[in-house]
């Protein structure tokens, strides 16, 4: 293993010895959490696409995919994670075994690797579709739509285009034995723990006994922090001490800057960083120290010196105001949804918050950080590896999946140019207002950014994300025109994301040594269903529910649809030149992108320099994209995951190796299924039937009044054009 290598798996220096977590006396990978996880052996004549599998796969699929997009847009969004779906479709599994005739049908008893790729389906029907936050905010706000058809192409074709690109990407990113993808063994830990007898010492629990338990225990505390006692979920307590003084709010709320806010809901701690568990703990503390740089110093110095006159606007927000602090009319400066400039001139420019301004500029140097850090860090490895590409066996896993025949190149090749030609002729027929060279030029950065966006999120988790550079390109390109600049951003950002989740799933498939073509099938059925689900819930939604995707809807208030609306009017109404262009306000924010592609090369030399050091833990791209959920993430969101990431992936992981490498997975994917179950639970019981809690002081997110405000807002005045 190389030095670099040693650095990412072996940070704490665990020495680990190989009895202790039972590992077999043969090749193994070379990575101590793979080791204890992953199995090293295979039987490659157990069935995979059974008629059980399909049965699962499209029954898990609609669901998740159905409650996914509901608790999308509720003001307090939820993931339901695809653990839960791992948890339910094994006893559906044992039972369907069990009651079907023996044959074709019922193959023999249920198998993990059937378990494996209905779990695989479900993962690509878990996420929301992107897609369809341009449905929800052409109706919402820019009062179109351009009915069914053209929705659910838009949503099919952004949804599958990566899917092509991660072809090329299996290369480096699913057989070498370094890219582990830490997300995945939190999977293959419940999957084992499912199906595999353990070894154990007496008195010692199994893996599942301690699933159950906590899975149980979880269930029956998200009670309170999720409907008896909602305050727990964020405890601003130094806020309360004065809870009318307005610095103290901006400081201390859970709507400000949070410090020292305490959360007890689980669900709030996971909801936009995903679970602190599973993340390296050097990945954490880059995190750390750019939430740290970012929220706590450079953020409270830019307010409080009033730059950009960030005094008039809220301290933490993604909402838009005009120069006296009104809220911003966008419709009042266009004519038929494009820029009208005669009107924008009357009615006056775009302000945004401060924090709002900074962290796109965070975005802009965290995107060409990751280019330097890849050339400087990667390139050997990238060279060597496309060298060995053809015939190289990089571990035993590798070794093993050699049993399965490849996907043909040829199959991912044709689903990129189908889904390409689909993306034209969608943009082309309805009025997106994007030609389709536009749709090239989306779907080229998409391809160019996929590999080192890629090579991070493999070793840490971490994804950055291109919508910043995607709303940023067209809007130059294509000023005036907010559909043309979602669109292009969906295509060009989720194409890449959507590699991302493919290729995962990959590697997925291959620590479980589940065939590739049955890998490749599977992840297009679950995409289909969700896209199908995604929009069929989200029109259901907008029908039925009230002022939705408003403040004045309180529990569907859609949070990250209202910061995609927002960015919408900065990069395509308003545009980066007049947003960020010589003329405007905020154009210092272009310097950024200089200082994200320097920043890289001192630490890089530095390292060199002084190895062993604690420059070894300095990841510049995971430091920079650190806040690139905030907003809608608030700032206690990220304090009390760092918290929980010490307890573990540090303390426990330091102190006692053991218990970590057996159940720390495990433990994260049952406080996730616990949550889910209350969730589901309370849906069915309370929220379709609209009842509540009863409301108490327990009940009240305002026990700080200026929380999430974080200033008093102007006495509004008449809009220069009616």
């Amino acid at each position: 293993m190389s030095s670099e290598q040693k650095f990412e798996y072996d940070d704490e220096k665990l020495d680990i010895e190989r009895s202790s977590v039972a590992l077999e006396e043969e090749e193994n990978s070379p990575i101590p959490e793979v080791a204890a996880i992953v199995s090293n052996k295979d039987d490659p004549s157990i069935p995979v696409m059974t008629f059980r599998y399909y049965v699962m796969a499209v029954i898990f699929s609609v669901i998740l995919s159905f409650f996914n997009q509901f608790f999308w847009f509720r003001t307090h969004p939820m993931t339901i994670s695809t653990l839960v779906i791992q948890l339910l479709s094994y006893p559906f599994g044992k039972f369907l075994a069990a009651v079907l005739p023996s044959g074709r049908l019922n193959p023999g008893p249920f198998s993990i690797k059937e378990h494996v790729l209905v779990a695989l389906t479900a993962n690509c029907a878990g996420g929301t579709a992107y897609a369809v936050d341009i449905t929800v905010i052409q109706k919402i706000w820019y009062k179109e739509d351009f009915g069914f058809l053209a929705n659910f192409l838009l949503i099919l074709c952004t949804q599958m285009l990566g899917y092509g690109m991660a072809g090329v990407l299996r290369r480096y990113l699913v057989y070498p034995a370094a890219m582990i993808w830490p997300a995945n063994l939190v999977q293959v830990a419940l999957f084992n723990t499912l199906h595999k007898d353990e070894d154990l010492q007496p008195g010692q629990w199994s893996r599942f006994k301690f699933f159950l338990v906590a899975t149980a225990c979880m269930f029956v505390y998200q009670w309170i922090p999720g409907f008896l006692f909602p305050v727990l979920s964020s405890i601003a307590w130094i806020c309360w001490i004065k809870p009318d003084n307005l610095v103290l709010s901006q400081l201390t709320g859970a709507g400000g800057l949070g410090i020292g806010a305490i959360s007890l809901d689980w669900n709030n701690i996971v909801a936009f960083l995903g679970s602190p568990l599973i993340v390296p703990w050097w990945a954490q503390v880059n995190i750390g120290l750019g939430f740290f740089l970012i929220a706590w110093v450079l953020v409270p110095i830019a307010y409080y010196t009033n730059l950009w006159e960030a005094k008039s606007f809220p301290i933490l927000t993604s909402d838009l105001f005009q120069e006296n602090g009104n809220e911003y009319d966008t419709m009042a400066i266009m004519t038929n949804n494009i820029l009208d400039e005669t009107k924008y001139a009357a009615y006056g420019s775009l302000r945004i918050s401060t924090f709002f301004a900074l962290t796109y500029g965070i975005g802009f140097a965290g995107l060409s950080s990751m280019m330097t850090h890849t050339w400087l860090y990667h390139r050997h490895k990238l060279v060597a590896q496309w060298k060995q590409s053809r015939g190289h066996t990089e571990d035993i896993h590798h070794k093993l999946m050699q049993a399965y025949p490849e996907v043909p190149d040829w199959w991912y090749l044709s689903l990129f140019v189908i889904m390409t030609v689909v993306a034209i002729i969608t943009c082309e027929i309805w009025d997106y207002k994007l030609p389709w060279w536009g749709v090239i030029l989306a779907v080229a950065l998409s391809a160019v950014f996929s590999l080192p966006v890629g090579l991070i999120q493999a070793i840490t988790n971490q994804q950055p994300g291109l919508n910043i550079i995607t709303e940023y390109v067209i809007g130059y390109i294509l000023p005036g025109r907010p559909i043309a600049n979602v669109t292009f951003k969906t295509l060009g950002y989720i194409s890449m994301a959507q590699a991302m989740t493919f290729t995962s799933d990959l590697k997925l498939g291959h620590y479980m040594k589940v065939p590739p073509r049955a890998m490749f099938w599977a992840q297009l059925l679950g995409t289909v269903i969700a896209g199908l689900v995604n929009l069929l819930t989200a029109n259901w939604l907008l029908r039925t529910r009230e002022n939705i995707c408003t403040p004045e809807n309180t529990t569907f208030s859609c949070p990250s649809a209202r910061t995609f609306y927002s960015a919408s009017v900065i990069w395509g109404v308003i545009a980066p030149d007049r947003m960020f262009g010589p003329t405007s306000m905020y154009n210092a924010i272009n310097y950024f992108f200089l200082i994200g592609f320097l920043l890289p090369i001192p630490f890089y030399y530095l390292k060199k320099a002084y190895p062993n050091s604690f420059l070894e833990f300095v990841h510049i791209p995971v430091l920079l994209a650190s806040t690139g959920m905030m907003p809608p993430a608030q700032a206690y969101h990220y304090t009390n995951w760092l918290a929980v990431g010490f307890l573990f992936q540090f303390f426990a992981r330091r102190y006692h190796p053991e218990w970590h490498l057996r159940f720390t997975y495990v433990m994260s994917a049952a406080f996730d299924s616990g949550v889910a179950f209350m969730v589901l639970l309370s849906f069915f019981i309370f929220t379709m039937r609209g009842k509540d809690m009863v409301e108490w002081w327990g009940t009240r997110y305002d026990l700080c009044p200026l929380e999430g405000k974080s200033y008093y807002p102007p006495t509004p005045e008449p809009s220069p054009i009616a």
